[in-house]
C-alpha cells in the first residue's frame, strides 16, 4: 500500500472533520473532491459513512453529559412504562421518532444512494437549491423556539429533513438547521438538535458500512479508512466547538455563500469535463 494512499485518506478525513457539522454536504465534498485526487474515483458511500463514525465519536464526547441524561431517563421511562417520564426522556423518544424517516428512507433507496443519486450533476444542484432554502430559512424564520418547544410533530418534521441528507449535496446539519429555522426554533436549538438527532442514524449506517465493507470490499483499504476516521474525530470536535459559538452570534448567510459557489464549481468542472457525472 502507497504512502499516497495513506494521505489522500488522511485528507479526506481532515475533510469529513470539517464539513460533517458545518451546513455545507460533507458527502458532497467527499464526492466532488475525491476524483480530483491523485488516485481518481469516488471514495464510495461506504467510505463516507464509516468516517462519519468518526465525526459522531465526536458529537458522543461534546454532548456527553446531555446524551448520558437523556438515556438513563429514557430507559427509567421504558421499565416503568411511562410513569417516570421528563424532558430528557421524552427528548429521547423525540430522537427516536426523528430517526425512523432516514432509517426507512435509507433501506428503501439504498441501491441508489450508492449509484444514481451521486451523480454530481444532482449534487450540484442539492448545494446550490438548498442553500438558498437554508438562506430564506435564516432570512425569514422566527428563531423564538428553544429545544423546550419541541413536539411530536416537530420532531418527525426535523426527521423527515434529515432524511433528505440521504442524497450528497443536501447536508444532514443544512438540512435539519434549515427545516428548525422554518419551524420557528433559533439557531443554536436547531443546531444542538440537529447533532443530536444525527446520532443513531449515523452509527447505525456507519457501522452497518464497516461490517459490510469487510464482506464486499471499499474503494480506500482498511487502514486508510481508519485513519482518515480518527482524523474526523478529531477535526470533527473542533469543529462543533467552534460552529457552536459561531451559531449563537453569527448567520448562515457565509455558508450560503460558500454552497452557491460550490455548486456553480461544480458545474463548471463537469462542463469542463475535469469530473465526470459518476
Amino acid at each position: 500500500m502507497s504512502a499516497a494512499v495513506w494521505g489522500e485518506a488522511a485528507f479526506l478525513g481532515v475533510l469529513q472533520g470539517l464539513t460533517e457539522f458545518l451546513p455545507v454536504s460533507s458527502s458532497a465534498h467527499l464526492r466532488i473532491v475525491g476524483p480530483l485526487l491523485p488516485s481518481g474515483g469516488d471514495p464510495g458511500a461506504a467510505f463516507t459513512a464509516i468516517t462519519q463514525l468518526g465525526t459522531e465519536a465526536a458529537v458522543l464526547l461534546y454532548f456527553r453529559k446531555e446524551l448520558t441524561a437523556m438515556a438513563l431517563s429514557w430507559w427509567r421511562s421504558v421499565i416503568s412504562l411511562g410513569r417516570h417520564g421528563d424532558a430528557d426522556s421524552r427528548m429521547g423518544w423525540l430522537i427516536i421518532v426523528g430517526t425512523l424517516p432516514i432509517a426507512l428512507l435509507g433501506l428503501l433507496f439504498k441501491d441508489a444512494i450508492e449509484t444514481s443519486l451521486r451523480n454530481l450533476y444532482i449534487t450540484a444542484t442539492m448545494l446550490i437549491v438548498f442553500g438558498l432554502i437554508l438562506w430564506a430559512a435564516d432570512r425569514y424564520g422566527r428563531q423564538e423556539r428553544t429545544l423546550k418547544d419541541l413536539g411530536w410533530k416537530h420532531g418527525l418534521l426535523f426527521g423527515l429533513a434529515q432524511a433528505l441528507a440521504l442524497i450528497p449535496g443536501v447536508s444532514r446539519s443544512g438540512g435539519t438547521i434549515t427545516a428548525g429555522l422554518l419551524m420557528g426554533y433559533t439557531r443554536e436549538a436547531a443546531a444542538r438538535y440537529s447533532f443530536l438527532l444525527a446520532v443513531p442514524a449515523v452509527m447505525a449506517s456507519g457501522l452497518y458500512q464497516l461490517w459490510r465493507s469487510s464482506e464486499v470490499g471499499s474503494p480506500i483499504p482498511p487502514g486508510p479508512t481508519m485513519l482518515a476516521t480518527v482524523i474526523a474525530f478529531v477535526v470533527g470536535y473542533v469543529v462543533i466547538v467552534a460552529f457552536m459559538k459561531f451559531v449563537t452570534t453569527r448567520s448562515y448567510v457565509p455558508f450560503v455563500a460558500y454552497r452557491i459557489a460550490l455548486g456553480l464549481l461544480v458545474f463548471l468542472l463537469l462542463g469542463l469535463g475535469v469530473l465526470q457525472p459518476l
